[in-house]
Order: C-alpha cells, then sequence, then structure tokens
C-alpha cells in the first residue's frame, strides 16, 4: 500500500495506474468536484439569477428612470441609461443572465430602442413562471401558453396601432416619437433640440422611396466643453483634424478637394541600402533632387485645379511648406473610414498615385473651414454643402466626456427609432398603453382557453403589467394604484391610448401626451422577451465544473 496513507476523499478522486512499461500515473476524477442542479432547482436557480439582472434594470425604466454608474476593471467611469449598455457594461458572470444581456443586445441591434423594457419583460415573465412551477405546472406547458399569449398580444398591437404620415417637410410627428425615446435619457434637458436633430439627420439620408436609411452615413463627433444645447447637425463631414500649416486658409468656399493615399515625400526604397555622400556636391544634388519631387508634386495636385489636399499620410516639412506658398491648403492623417465618407460625400475619387491626378478625380464641396472651439487648441474640420450631400455628422458638445458618450448613445437610440418609423410607419402608443391593452386582451383570451394553457396565459397578462407598475413607480406614483386605474379605464372605456401619467401632466391619454413607439418595436420586445424566457425554461439541468452557485 504505497499510498495507503492519503485521506479518503483523496483516494476516492484519485486512482494510480501503471501503463505497459511499468511508469505509473495518476488519473484523477474531477467528476466529483462538479456540482449538478437537476429538474426544478435547477429551473429555480437559473429564475433566481435572471431575475437579479432585471430588478437592476427595473429602476431604469421611463422618463423619471434612474441612471447606473458601471466602473469597468481599469477605473472607466461610464453613466448610462441604456439597457444594453448597462448590462453589456455589467460583466455578467452568471450563464442565465447572460442570455438577457444577449437579448437586450438584439434588441438593441435589431430597434435600437426598448432595451430596458424587454430586459424587465422577461424577468416579469419569469417570476410568473415560476409561481406555476410551484403550482407544478410542468414547464413545457407554462413556454407553450406564453407563446399562444404572446401571438394574441401581437395580434392585438396591430388592431390598436395608428400610423404616422410624414414628408421631408413635415416632420413634426417623427420628432414626437424621437423624443419619446430620448424622454428617459440624459438629453431631456434639450429634448426637442436633439430630438430635432436626430430626425433631421436621418431624413437627410434617407432614401424615402425604398423605405430605406443607411445609418453608416451619420457619423457622431463629440467634443467636451461647451453645453448640450450647442450641439448640431452639419450637413457634411466633420473632421477631427487641423489644416496643417497655420498659415494656409481656414475658410475655402467652393472647396475642389483631392483625396490622396499616396504619402507625401520621397520615394523610399523599400530594400535596405546606403547611399553615400561624400561630397558637398553630392549632398547638394540629392537635395535638389527631393527638393524637385515635392515641387512637382505640388504642380500636379495644383494644375488638376485642386484647393484643398486630403492625405491619408504624413507629410514632412518641407512638402508642408512648399505647399503653403503655392497656397494649397492640406490636410494630412485623415483615417480610413473619414477618407471613404468624404469620398462619398464629395462624389471624389481616391486616388492612389500622384501621375493618375486629373480634375475628374475631384470632390466638391461648397464650404470647407476649420473651426476652433474655446480657448483649448481643439480645431476641426467642418466640410459642408458637399455636392452628394449624403453624408451628415452630428456634432455633439457636452460638460465631460461620459456626458458624450451617453448623447451619443441617446441619440444613437433615436436614429434607431425613426429609421424604423421610415421602414414601417405604425405605432402604438406608450406610457405603458399598449401593455395594459394586451392584457385585458390576454386576459380575454385566457378566459377562452380550457386547459391548463390559460393559467400561463393569465400569467403572461400580469407579467405585461411590470412594465406599467415600474413606469408609475420610477415616477413616485404608487404603482397598484396607478396601474389599477388605468386598466379600469381601458376596460371601461376601451380606450387603448390611456398609460401611466409619467410626467405629471394630469392627461392620462398618451395620445395626448404625445408618449409614441414604434409597432415593430413594442412586438419585437415581446417576442424576444417571451424567446428567452421558453428557452429558459426548457433547461433543466446545469453541469459546471466547481463552484456554480
Amino acid at each position: 500500500g504505497a499510498h495507503t496513507h492519503r485521506t479518503q476523499q483523496e483516494q476516492g478522486s484519485m486512482s494510480l495506474v501503471f501503463d505497459e512499461y511499468g511508469r505509473p500515473f495518476i488519473i484523477i476524477k474531477d467528476q466529483g468536484m462538479k456540482s449538478r442542479l437537476k429538474g426544478l432547482p435547477a429551473l429555480k436557480a437559473n429564475i433566481t439569477a435572471a431575475r437579479s439582472v432585471c430588478q437592476t434594470l427595473r429602476s431604469s425604466l421611463g422618463p423619471k428612470g434612474m441612471d447606473k454608474i458601471l466602473v469597468s476593471g481599469d477605473g472607466e467611469v461610464c453613466v448610462s441609461n441604456d439597457g444594453a449598455t448597462i448590462l453589456e457594461r455589467m460583466e455578467v458572470q452568471n450563464e442565465i443572465a447572460k442570455l438577457l444581456v444577449e437579448l437586450s443586445r438584439s434588441q438593441d441591434k435589431e430597434i435600437g430602442d426598448g432595451t430596458t423594457g424587454v430586459v424587465v419583460m422577461a424577468g416579469a415573465l419569469l417570476e410568473q413562471a415560476e409561481a406555476l412551477l410551484d403550482r407544478g405546472l410542468h414547464p413545457r406547458r407554462i413556454s407553450d401558453g406564453f407563446e399562444t399569449a404572446c401571438k394574441v398580444a401581437c395580434d392585438h398591437l396591430d388592431t390598436i396601432g395608428d400610423k404616422v404620415h410624414f414628408s421631408k417637410d413635415n416632420i413634426s410627428e417623427l420628432v414626437k416619437v424621437a423624443r419619446t425615446t430620448l424622454s428617459s435619457k440624459i438629453v431631456t434637458r434639450c429634448l426637442d433640440h436633439m430630438s430635432d436633430i436626430a430626425v433631421r439627420a436621418i431624413l437627410a439620408v434617407a432614401d424615402l422611396d425604398r423605405k430605406d436609411v443607411n445609418l453608416d452615413l451619420i457619423k457622431m463627433e463629440g467634443r467636451a466643453g461647451g453645453q448640450m444645447e450647442d450641439s448640431q447637425l452639419v450637413y457634411g463631414i466633420v473632421l477631427d483634424k487641423e489644416i496643417s500649416h497655420p498659415g494656409m486658409l481656414k475658410d475655402i468656399k467652393d472647396a475642389k478637394m483631392c483625396i490622396l493615399t499616396c504619402p507625401f515625400e520621397p520615394p523610399k526604397p523599400k530594400t535596405k541600402h546606403t547611399i553615400t555622400v561624400d561630397t558637398a556636391e553630392k549632398f547638394e544634388a540629392l537635395y535638389k533632387q527631393e527638393q524637385d519631387y515635392f515641387i512637382d508634386m505640388v504642380k500636379k495636385v495644383k494644375d488638376c485645379g485642386a484647393n484643398l489636399a486630403i492625405c491619408q499620410w504624413g507629410f514632412d516639412d518641407e512638402a508642408n511648406h512648399l505647399l503653403m506658398q503655392a497656397g494649397l491648403p492640406a490636410v494630412r492623417w485623415v483615417g480610413g473610414v473619414e477618407i471613404e465618407l468624404l469620398a462619398i460625400a464629395s462624389g471624389a475619387r481616391i486616388v492612389p498615385r500622384f501621375s493618375e491626378l486629373g480634375p475628374e478625380k475631384l470632390g466638391s464641396a461648397g464650404r470647407v473651414r476649420e473651426v476652433s472651439f474655446g480657448t483649448s487648441k481643439d480645431k476641426m474640420l467642418f466640410i459642408e454643402d458637399c455636392s452628394n450631400s449624403k453624408a451628415v455628422t452630428i456634432f455633439v458638445r457636452g460638460g465631460n466626456k461620459m456626458i458624450i458618450e451617453e448623447i451619443k448613445r441617446s441619440i444613437h437610440d433615436a436614429l434607431c427609432i425613426v429609421r424604423n418609423l421610415v421602414h414601417d410607419n405604425r405605432i402604438v402608443y406608450g406610457g405603458g398603453a399598449a401593455e395594459v391593452s394586451c392584457n385585458l386582451a390576454v386576459m380575454d383570451a385566457a378566459n377562452e382557453v380550457t386547459g391548463i394553457d390559460q393559467y400561463a396565459m393569465r400569467a403572461f397578462a400580469d407579467a405585461l403589467d411590470v412594465i406599467p407598475m415600474a413606469l408609475a413607480e420610477n415616477s413616485g406614483l404608487s404603482g397598484i394604484e396607478a396601474l389599477a386605474s388605468i386598466k379600469q379605464r381601458q376596460a371601461a372605456e376601451k380606450n387603448p391610448r390611456l398609460g401611466v401619467d409619467c410626467k405629471q401632466m394630469g392627461t392620462c391619454d398618451m395620445k395626448d401626451q404625445k408618449v409614441i413607439e414604434t409597432l415593430h418595436g413594442k412586438k419585437q420586445q415581446l417576442m424576444l422577451a417571451t424567446q428567452v424566457v421558453k428557452m429558459i425554461l426548457k433547461i433543466d439541468d446545469v453541469f459546471a465544473p466547481g463552484n456554480y452557485q
């Protein structure tokens, strides 16, 4: 017994084996270290994990919702109210909770808004499911019931929806929807201004006949300093660069741009070699050759009629000086993405070699100006009134970097929502009105179903109440009271526009409050939440290495 003195537990997990050459090796069974949850306890554990995530987000729902501060591992601080951002930054460990992170991310990708709501909804469904499990319902029956109820709710949404009418000139309706999206974000102080910017940006790049919007054409640039109110929409492109020489023109009307992706310096031989310069004459000859090379380059750019050179690479001071003498303003080190956007906006062709320069390759812009901000040396180039002005830039100002990031995220949400309206202009009313209305519809449907499914359907209806309830609670109203009165009024008046009066406007009619959400977004919320809940209810066994709590 070489290993008799080992503890019993160790022996249970290790065994000594000899291979055919008589060499000993130890086999360790780590199965014993794995914990395993099975059946109902597993379901319960998963539901608890998922619900804890939803609890976090519940307080940031709605116009009066709170913000969360998230500090990443390296101490970067992020203040946000956007559900997807919060979950993304939360670094969730639990497997099931990760599903919810994915859920809000897919809502963010697809719709752009409603990321908090979708998670709160999923949490509510899970809470209901837990109660049903305790009563002994089978998980699959629950998820089937949820599925039926979700279908009923979505069909009902189609019937209560409204249409928004808008055109290039009449944008007030779109602005209302953008306002609803932004009302829960940090930008509420200048809501009208921001929603106006978002709508105008979308309409500038929208293709209304095809109902298509390419969001890549909208670029967001931020600069700390200044106020939120100073944010503006630039019909053109903002480059975070300055004109390379202080002596050049800072404001160019009717700019003809040539966009170069070749370096503005003498060609460097690719191979390693040395040039010995042993006499002054040789040095001068070499120097002159370089000079001529530069002069030639500048002349080529000048000859093709350009009055602004935009270069992807740098150029040394020599070239800079010559460009200045030639009176040709230039910008150096412009990144690839910006170059492409510039080319799209101004109709320029990107020129890879000097020999290919020609008047047809130039882009045109109505005005290029360098703008400096505040007392700091922050300068930016505004390139406006481009010939093919499909590209716009939203230029965000704010007190500090965190605020700017948050404004960018908020505007992104608004852009997505307006884009969805361009796609599909059907809407429902927000403020929990749609949810309450669906609740009543699902309840009615459940009364006609015989069998066990009706319990699950009722549970789904109860879960729908959570969103208006959370809205009311976050607004400092008493949740149950507010919910009950709205429900009773909706049932009595058959008016699907009654929602929670979050802003204490004195009216519950969301049409008067102008709280509007896209129909597509609402349906997507219900469907995604239901799918995730079905997925979680299907899991009844968890294998995890070591400590799975």
